[in-house]
């Protein structure tokens, strides 16, 4: 009996540790054609999946969202720890536009797509907006990486940091409008209009930015004061992940947005108590990449493609409404005033990338009981795949063809 309890174990952990090799060497490959990673992660998955040759049925919407939530805190914390001071400094009023005003214009003009493709109710197409309005930041770090391109800074600065800012205003906003729609769904209470709407988004945002910054500096005094040596870089990592995952849990607690208090603590972590973040930071990026493949199997065991294929028409033209209407107005808005040109707004909509956080969106629907949820899932995988197909190979050939890439640094 012991032993076949032990098989058992041994040949789900053999299992596991095949797909994400497997997924790992997939990577390695694709990313030289400028595919991302976390397209090999999520295929992975789908073959794993209910309608891949291993077929396992998984459908737990609630680990995929706890599990979401905890990679995203760590991946969010792990690039404030990356961000120097005086990138945000330079990128602060363009990067916040597009992280907020920008977000809310990207869900509003996505809504009026979604209703002409799906027919949606616009409450409906508001939340499918809020869910994949946010670009994601491993994306387009990664694929700044990879390309090499050397962007004039106000440029990059404006790219990564919008990248890293705007993924708490889509959580806050998709959260809020579930709560606003519950008159229309199962969950057991509700926000009352429009005004109770603005005041949970005011909430959450509030408890967040404060949290954030006085843990971020309470958090930074301490560390200081901690005798860290050159050689405890791999405990300097636990430390930073153990923090980054204690002020998120705590913030969310609190009634706050736990993604924007851990990328302020990360800033003000980092310009604070720089040697002992920068000693941390290898060692976070191999959690941070555990977390991301964890997270992208996971995702892609829940996709059914047989049920994503039934819409997979109006999926596909919302995506692009996506990238060729709403995301290059919601840029235009937003950096026009600010004296932006035309080639760098072009670039700036473009290396919009859609990644993780859409798709764990995208399951609060579901989570909450909301009338034909799948429609959410579904739209925001086909989102995510196109603009990783699409936009992330096309990135660094649009920057050469655009003069915005000043060769080598």
């Amino acid at each position: 009996m012991g032993h076949g309890f032990t098989v058992g174990h041994d040949l789900l952990l053999g299992a596991i540790a095949a797909l994400v090799l497997i997924a790992i060497t997939g990577a390695l490959y694709t990313h030289r054609f400028g595919l991302s990673h976390l397209l090999v992660f999520m295929g992975v998955g789908m073959l794993a999946g209910v309608d891949g040759p291993l077929g396992v049925p998984f459908d737990d919407h609630a680990m995929a969202v706890n599990v979401g939530n905890l990679a995203l805190g760590l991946i969010l914390f792990d690039g404030g720890l990356r961000t120097r001071w005086p990138l945000v400094r330079q990128a602060m009023v363009p990067a916040g536009l597009l992280a907020t005003v920008g977000v809310a214009a990207t869900a509003a003009l996505v809504a009026v797509i979604a209703r002409w493709v799906l027919d949606m109710p616009w409450h409906e197409g508001l939340l499918l907006g809020a869910a994949v309005s946010s670009t994601d930041a491993s994306a387009v770090f990664a694929q700044f990486s990879a390309s090499r391109l050397n962007l004039e800074s106000r440029l990059a600065a404006t790219i990564e940091v919008e990248s890293a800012m705007n993924d708490p205003m889509a959580m806050v906003l998709t959260l809020g409008l579930i709560a606003w729609m519950v008159p229309w769904g199962h969950a057991a209470q509700g926000v009352a209009g429009v005004p109770g709407l603005l005041a949970l988004l005011g909430e959450q945002l509030g408890i967040g930015l404060v949290v954030g910054v006085a843990g971020g500096l309470l958090a930074a005094l301490w560390i200081r004061r901690l005798p860290i040596a050159d050689d405890h870089d791999g405990l300097a990592a636990l430390l930073m992940a153990a923090l980054g995952l204690l002020l998120f849990a705590a913030t969310n607690q609190l009634g706050g947005s736990g993604f924007l208090a851990v990328y302020l603590a990360g800033l003000l972590v980092r310009h604070h108590a720089e040697r002992p973040a920068l000693l941390s930071l290898p060692g976070l990026n191999g959690y941070t990449w555990l977390a991301q493949a964890v997270l992208f199997l996971l995702l892609g065991l829940l996709v059914t493609p047989h049920e994503v294929w039934r819409l997979i028409g109006p999926a596909l033209l919302l995506a692009a409404g996506l990238m060729f209407i709403a995301r290059p107005a919601a840029v235009l808005l937003c950096l026009a005033p600010l004296r932006f040109g035309w080639r760098s707004q072009c670039f700036v909509a473009w290396s919009g990338l859609r990644g993780a956080v859409p798709i764990v969106l995208a399951t609060y629907p579901v989570l909450a009981g909301l009338p034909d949820a799948w429609r959410f899932f579904d739209v925001a995988f086909v989102v995510v795949l196109l603009s990783l197909l699409v936009q992330g190979p096309t990135l660094a050939p649009l920057a050469r063809r655009l003069g915005l890439d000043q060769g080598e640094a």
